[in-house]
């Protein structure tokens, strides 16, 4: 498997190279957001490891720019602590969001899983299971107390994007892209709508969700 790392930080972009190639993964190193771009192109890595401060590009700007073409899966990995820069990484393409400093072991297992669920077939478990219901995803069904619940299409695709990052904040924007499509990325009121829809079928109470979150401004996430 080949990884793209994207750190201007020499001594960083080392100890990363260092330990995934004695992961036995194939490396490739950029140190600014053009040559990404360029290596991205050529190379055809398997997953994007990315940081957002880069001295040519803002790392928002690389995720766009590779967004354009590919669905590879970007791990950001940034110094940038706030809610506001994750959501604008997520929104821009990004599918996780690491923050410095960072463990090594965690790193590597969220590559590991972002690896995962771009794979044909799905996420590393495809049956997932809370203490109110089930999603088989590569059934494409969701059980509840022994019974097939019946989903539209666009709530069976709303549900299985998030329940494919769990814990995870899933942003706004990104939500309308992948299920309505990018000319939908300001229709909040659609996923206000579907939410609703999904926890009366879905949660033990729906005026206090448990599985289905909202995260008032930003997104929803998906908590087993």
């Amino acid at each position: 498997m080949r990884v793209l790392v994207v750190e201007d930080e020499a001594q960083l972009a080392r100890a990363l190279s260092i330990n995934l190639r004695a992961r036995h993964y194939a490396v490739d190193l950029a140190a600014d957001g053009r040559s990404a771009l360029e290596l991205a192109a050529r190379a055809h890595p398997d997953v994007v490891v990315l940081d957002l401060g880069l001295p040519d590009l803002d790392g928002i700007e690389v995720i766009r720019g590779l967004r354009g073409w590919t669905r590879m899966p970007i791990i950001v990995l940034s110094a940038r602590h706030s809610s506001t820069e994750k959501v604008r990484a997520l929104d821009a393409g990004a599918d996780d969001y690491v923050t410095k400093p960072f463990g090594m072991d965690e790193l590597l297992a969220r590559l590991r899983a972002a690896v995962r669920r771009s794979q044909p077939g799905g996420a590393g478990a495809p049956v997932i299971t809370t203490p109110t219901f089930t999603v088989d995803l590569a059934a494409k069904r969701v059980i509840r107390d022994g019974a097939d619940v019946r989903l539209t299409p666009t709530e069976w695709h709303l549900l299985e994007t998030l329940v494919r990052e769990p814990h995870h904040l899933v942003g706004q924007r990104q939500l309308l892209q992948e299920v309505w499509g990018p000319g939908y990325t300001t229709e909040t009121n659609y996923l206000r709508v579907y939410i609703a829809q999904l926890r009366r079928k879905l949660e033990p109470d729906p005026a206090h969700p448990r599985h289905l979150i909202t995260e008032p401004g930003m997104g929803y996430r998906f908590e087993p």
